[in-house]
């Protein structure tokens, strides 16, 4: 064959599709501008996105960033084709680790990479992403969509988030100011969050038992994950918080160390709350132990904060009124030995 008789070859041909990711910025659009708010200064598809840091009101910031994804809860929602939450999941596993620093989130930015662009699938997701930044008063300021038919099969989606919060300098949490005596609040979390999905997964697999649940357990595992934000925000305006920890993976017994002065330990009991049905279900069936429970999965409460003992009560109401279900979990003690967690009563 002559090398003028070769058909031409096009980047289409070769898996990928501009026309169809035009499209995609041209669904998604609508949804992004309902997550604008005073800062933004840019609009979508530009090569960066604007932000006025002034606009905001800041005096003496301290920027805060956190980037993060959604794990195989993504594999979940591939093969029960349940996509329209899991971009929630995005947005809360990076703003619910601002917010523990006392950090109001700002922007976000998303990377979506797939085998081959479905435009409707992808608005779903990227539609999720800007529910959730909504939820949390973040702007969508801009974001990669990435087609990669070689690195990915063709139903196949990958999710990572990127953002940034700020806090007057004042104002930042670090845990410095903990003590003896301090209590733990703990909020419920909306389900499993976004960990342990790998573990969650093969119990599924290797089991036709289901829980006798409202909803499949399937549909129930892909609730999205609790953003804390507001409702923190509240509190943080009248009130000081000495700590906070997003539980995610590694449970209580890996996150809460994260917080704690070395001297100190958390003594956390577990008969104050009651282990929701999929937690139980997941235990059983499992079977896995109850501390292996304690360091995989969040066991009902999503997010865990440190108080003076003083303000306690004021907290907890004002953070029932924002809709959060509050449980007096523990306190904070000498540490004793070398575990900075330690556990009364028994999950049930």
């Amino acid at each position: 064959m002559k090398e003028d008789d070769r058909a031409p070859i096009s980047y289409a041909d070769a898996g990928v599709n501009i026309a169809e990711g035009n499209e995609l910025v041209r669904q998604i659009t609508p949804a992004v501008k309902a997550t604008h708010r005073p800062g933004v200064a840019g609009e979508l598809g530009g090569f960066g996105g604007l932000f006025d840091l002034k606009a905001c009101g800041y005096k003496d910031p301290i920027l805060v960033s956190a980037t993060d994804g959604v794990g195989t809860k993504l594999r979940l929602a591939i093969d029960t084709d349940i996509l329209g939450t899991v971009g929630i999941d995005l947005v809360a596993m990076c703003v619910n680790d601002l917010i523990v620093q006392g950090a109001e989130p700002l922007f976000f930015l998303d990377y979506f990479a797939t085998g081959s662009l479905d435009v409707d699938k992808a608005s779903k997701i990227i539609s999720g992403i800007a529910k959730g930044c909504e939820i949390a008063g973040a702007a969508l300021i801009g974001g990669e969509t990435a087609e990669m038919p070689d690195m990915y099969s063709p139903k196949d989606f990958d999710l990572a988030g990127f953002c940034v919060g700020a806090v007057e300098r004042d104002k930042l949490i670090s845990g410095a100011k903990i003590g003896v005596g301090d209590r733990l609040l703990g909020l419920a979390s909306s389900g499993l969050h976004s960990n342990g999905f790998s573990l969650v997964r093969k119990i599924l697999s290797k089991t036709t038992d289901r829980p006798d649940t409202e909803k499949p357990i399937e549909e129930l595992a892909l609730t999205p994950t609790r953003i804390y934000v507001k409702s923190i925000l509240s509190v943080l305006s009248e009130h000081s918080l000495k700590g906070l920890a997003h539980i995610t993976g590694g449970g209580f017994t890996e996150n809460i160390p994260r917080i704690l002065p070395p001297t100190m330990s958390a003594a956390i009991d577990l008969d104050s709350w009651e282990l929701p049905r999929e937690f139980q279900w997941l235990m059983d069936e499992g079977p896995i132990a109850p501390a292996e429970m304690l360091k995989t999965f969040n066991c009902g409460i999503g997010m865990v904060l440190v108080v003076d003992a003083l303000d306690c009560k004021k907290i907890k109401q004002q953070l029932e009124a924002e809709g959060e279900t509050v449980v007096e979990m523990g306190e904070v003690v000498s540490q004793g030995n070398d575990a900075q967690v330690t556990y009364n009563g028994a999950l049930k």
